[in-house]
Order: structure tokens, then sequence, then C-alpha cells
């Protein structure tokens, strides 16, 4: 190579450095759909990608959370709408969803705040993701097979829930004081594609749940949203949408 040749291949390694920018600023500018319902919802549905300048068309009754840079935004219809938007300060992601994110949750047997004698429960959903609250039925995305607890939102009762798969079955005591509950492995594994029925213990019909493994849990809200669409974990992508929509409107 000459001598001369240098600036232009300095040139060349700044525009493409330029390219690179401008290329990582519009995947960061992406949005996702999270949730949508109406009308419209066939049209956005869940696991879209948006790009900054794409436009959502909302009629009466629609109803579409997107999520960017770890916040939602929901958008209804009518109107008309810029994938991305001004975020709120209100809207940004709270301590619930941090720790409905938590790769290690803590685990309470006795919460909630007190009104006389009563306990009055706090939670009305499963505060982290890897809980699976047997009430859910449908795929649920497991983190750590050896680590799975079933959850409930009361604890002030004992009850017993049946759990069968392949003509086995397996009864698992929740006690009074605790709202979770490890899964049976050592007499009932987890295995992945098949099918659980759960009943008993306050469910009014049997639920079906299927387990999805899961390679290397996100820690990010991103990597948490892009995992549960790709496995299909609408119970625990619900639970993590609701979340961050509770962020966006009470603030952390």
């Amino acid at each position: 190579m000459s001598f001369p040749d240098l600036p232009m291949r300095r040139l060349g390694m700044a525009a493409a450095a330029i390219m690179a920018v401008a290329v990582a600023g519009t995947a960061a500018a992406q949005s996702m759909v999270v949730r949508s319902t109406g009308p419209s919802a066939s049209k956005y549905p869940t696991g879209t990608k948006l790009k900054s300048t794409d436009k959502v068309t909302l009629v009466n009754g629609d109803k579409v959370v997107l999520i960017q840079a770890g916040k939602t935004r929901t958008l209804s219809g009518p109107g008309t709408f810029g994938a991305t938007g001004t975020v709120q300060v209100s809207q940004s992601m709270g301590t619930t969803v941090t720790r409905m994110i938590a790769k290690s949750p803590t685990m309470r047997s006795r919460g909630g705040a007190t009104r006389g004698d009563n306990i009055v429960a706090t939670d009305t959903r499963a505060p982290n993701l890897w809980y699976l609250d047997y009430r859910e039925g449908g795929t649920f995305c497991v983190a750590d097979p050896a680590t799975l607890l079933l959850w409930r939102p009361t604890m002030d009762t004992e009850e017993l829930l049946t759990i069968e798969q392949a003509g086995k079955i397996e009864k698992v005591a929740l006690v009074n004081g605790a709202n979770f509950r490890k899964w049976p492995t050592d007499v009932m594994p987890v295995q992945y594609g098949v099918e659980y029925r759960l009943s008993g213990a306050g469910l009014p019909t049997p639920v079906r749940v299927r387990f999805a493994q899961v390679d290397s849990v996100p820690d990010t809200v991103e990597g948490s949203v892009d995992m549960l669409v790709a496995k299909g974990c609408s119970p625990q992508l619900n639970r993590l949408v609701d979340a961050m929509s509770e962020s966006e409107t009470a603030g952390g």
C-alpha cells in the first residue's frame, strides 16, 4: 500500500464507524408490541417490532402496549401514533419490575399488611417471573427446574394441589402461612414439552401447563420480553407487562 492511500483508508474507516453508530441507533429506537387488544389486534400482534418511523393506527376499542428501552407506552384508539414517543419520568421501571425479573427472587412465608388480627395479602399476582402461579395455564418458561416454585396469592389456608402427568399423580400440600411451595422434582421431574394437569387447591377447574426450557436467564426487561415472546410463555409475559404498565402509571 502506498503512503498516499492512508488518508482514504482513514476516511473509509470513519465512514464505517458512523454507519455502525447509525445502525445501532436505529436498532435501539425499535419498539415491540407486548400486548394488543381490540379490532386491530391482528394487525399489531404481540412480538411485532416497529421502527422509529412507523405509525400505529388504531380504531375505537383498540389498546396497544409498546416497550422501548425498558419502558412501556400504552396507546388507545382511535388515533394514529408514532412508534416511539417521549417517555415521562413516571414511566421509568419501578421496583416492582426490578423484583419481577430478578434471577433469584426473595421468598417469604408470611407477608402483607396487617389490619387488626387479619393478614391482608398485598400480591394479587406472582411477584417474580420464575414463580409458577398454578392458576395460569399455558406454556411456562423454567429458569431452573431444581428451584421451581409453585405460588398462590393467599397464604391463610391449607390446600392440597394435585399434579398429574402421564398417569402419575402427586399431591403437594400448601400450608397455612406460606404462599409458595417447591415443585416436587424428586417424584415429578420437570420435563419440557409435556402436559401437566393441576387441580384442587382452590382451582375451579383443572389447569394444564407445559414447560419450556430457558438456556440463559435474561437480566434486562427487553431480553425477558424477547425470550418470553419467542418461547410462547404468555402468562409470564402478561405478568411482566402488567407490572410495567403499573410502573408507567404510578412510577417506581
